[in-house]
């Protein structure tokens, strides 16, 4: 018997000397290079990356222009980036998302079918960005602002603009400079005038944090 495709066959369904017919199954083979990953996006997401793209060749261009990259299991990163290979007719709308079909090449065929992993790609890049941890952003009726701590170590209460959430980060577009230290710990306790002794905050201590 030969398959008609290449991959890993699985475990036999039949022995030597078992009876068959042309209805029996003998094993089952998947093809695992390359290998498809699906994953969900939200439909605001889908919506904003459409809208970047005229024309629906443009967006399946930048469908494919777009490096996924995979976390598997273990928390380590997939050597090998994958792509978008299309999406989904239709929106769940019972969770308001859309699955996407990415392919990635497996020529060691590390990645079987069945496996989990989560998927990782930059859709927007915003050059230039100023970021802040969340934590050091707060909200008061609508409105954000941070305690910046000025060279005479005394703080003041900021309001600042705020873009996309980056993992554990804020993005600042409004009201902070480059450079300039917030408070991240003790917001509580902090007012404006207030003289503190700033130190730099553990694991977060990046773009404008302190």
């Amino acid at each position: 018997m030969t398959s008609l495709v290449t991959g890993i066959a699985g475990i036999a369904q039949v022995q030597i000397g078992n009876l068959v017919g042309p209805t029996s199954v003998l094993t089952s083979v998947s093809q695992v290079d390359p290998i498809k990953t699906y994953f969900i996006v939200s439909e605001q997401d889908f919506l904003e990356f459409h809208r970047r793209f005229p024309t629906e060749a443009s967006v399946e261009a930048a469908r494919r222009q777009l490096p996924l990259q995979l976390i598997l299991t273990d928390g380590s990163v997939y050597e090998h980036t994958g792509s978008i290979s299309f999406a989904d007719r239709e929106v769940n709308p019972a969770t308001g998302a859309i699955r996407i079909a990415g392919v990635f090449p497996n020529p060691n065929n590390l990645l079987r079918p069945g496996g989990y992993g989560r998927i990782r790609v930059a859709v927007k890049t915003q050059p230039g960005a100023l970021l802040v941890p969340q934590r050091a952003v707060t909200e008061l009726q609508g409105a954000h602002q941070v305690a910046v701590v000025g060279d005479d170590g005394k703080v003041s209460i900021r309001p600042v603009t705020v873009g996309d959430r980056v993992g554990k980060l804020w993005i600042v577009t409004e009201g902070l400079k480059p450079g300039e230290r917030v408070v991240v710990d003790g917001l509580q306790k902090v007012k404006d005038g207030a003289a503190v002794k700033a130190m730099p905050a553990p694991d977060e201590a990046a773009p404008a944090g302190g």
